[in-house]
């Protein structure tokens, strides 16, 4: 077995470009809506308040949308290379070629310990999203806590697609796929020392990106529908394979947007936020000192200048000159 069989010859660099410009419109079409539905949410503040509010706020949730393709593609990405190890393997075992030394070793392992390879594979897959986030496409507007939670959600991504493939008749087995990444997720819900106020906190922090998952499945959907129509994605390489492919593009389509900064073209930074950091956290307490204690130091900032304008009165003996006229020494 080759890399090849898993490929089409006939998705050639025209055919790539086309789908690729089909996915960086699908993505630009979901951000454009986050903005939209971002400004209706503001439309009462002030108008300064709201321009400052809709560049965080609008710029927090482009980069959670990016961060759930993130999650999503890395997840498939290792449920895919189980899937194409398994099948590679139930093709050895039928006698459909003859192994070299190497992979009769890989597939050795593999008979006896696939749970494993799978688990190893998860982890793998926790691994490239980091390499993604940091790296590659940083997000620096949401904090780690949130970043756990749409990774989760990038889990819950990935199941979603399992039991679609499972439903039209995909003959891969995704079974243990599923069963693991099920395990992980209720472990972010259940654990040993969590109480019932951690649990609703996790509830709460799903279903406020929830959309995020739902968005990303319709065009996940749209995308490959419109591959697999095209002819760019084969159905004999599983299903699953021609998803990991959209998903792969999709992340192509964030790439470019993410490093061309067309975000700003449509939502300017707020003058007093041009020289500081993007980072989630120092900005969120810079604004809450301003706010808490602006008015404080403009009340004791009043008072230095009293004291000030107090002293002036006085001269050099001490005598105030406005309530008691001229010295008389």
């Amino acid at each position: 077995m080759t890399v090849e069989a898993y490929t089409n010859p006939d998705f050639g660099w025209k055919e790539k470009l086309i789908f690729f410009l089909v996915a960086f419109a699908g993505v630009s079409i979901c951000v454009a809506l986050i903005m939209v539905f971002t400004r209706i949410s503001l439309t009462g503040l002030p108008k300064g308040k709201r321009d400052r509010q809709m560049f965080k706020k609008s710029r927090d949730r482009v980069q959670r949308f990016y961060e759930m393709i993130m999650a999503g593609t890395s997840v498939m990405s290792f449920s895919c290379a189980y899937v194409i190890i398994n099948h590679i393997y139930g093709l050895l075992q039928s006698g459909a070629g003859q192994p070299g030394p190497v992979l009769k070793v890989l597939m050795d392992a593999w008979s006896g310990g696939r749970d494993f390879v799978l688990l190893l594979l998860i982890c793998l897959s926790c691994v490239l999203n980091s390499i993604l986030d940091k790296i590659l496409i940083r997000i620096n507007a949401v904090s780690k806590s949130e970043k756990a939670t749409i990774r989760m959600l990038g889990m819950f991504y990935v199941i979603i697609i399992l039991v679609v493939l499972n439903y039209v008749g995909d003959e891969s087995e995704y079974n243990p796929v599923m069963m693991y990444y099920l395990g992980l997720m209720v472990g972010r819900f259940v654990y040993f020392d969590a109480s019932f106020g951690d649990f609703v906190d996790a509830i709460k922090a799903v279903f406020k990106d929830f959309y995020l998952l739902l968005m990303g499945l319709l065009l996940t959907g749209l995308l490959a529908r419109f591959g697999f129509g095209a002819g760019y994605l084969l159905e004999r390489n599983y299903y699953i394979v021609g998803v990991f492919y959209t998903c792969l593009f999709m992340l192509a389509a964030v790439f470019l947007l993410h490093h061309s900064h067309i975000l700003y073209l449509f939502v300017r930074r707020p003058r007093d936020d041009e020289d500081s950091e993007e980072e989630y956290g120092d900005e969120d307490d810079t604004d809450g000192y301003d706010d808490r204690y602006s008015d404080e130091i403009d009340y004791y900032d009043d008072d230095e200048d009293d004291e000030e304008d107090d002293d002036d009165d006085y001269d050099e003996d001490g005598y105030d000159e406005d309530e008691y006229g001229s010295d008389p020494a």
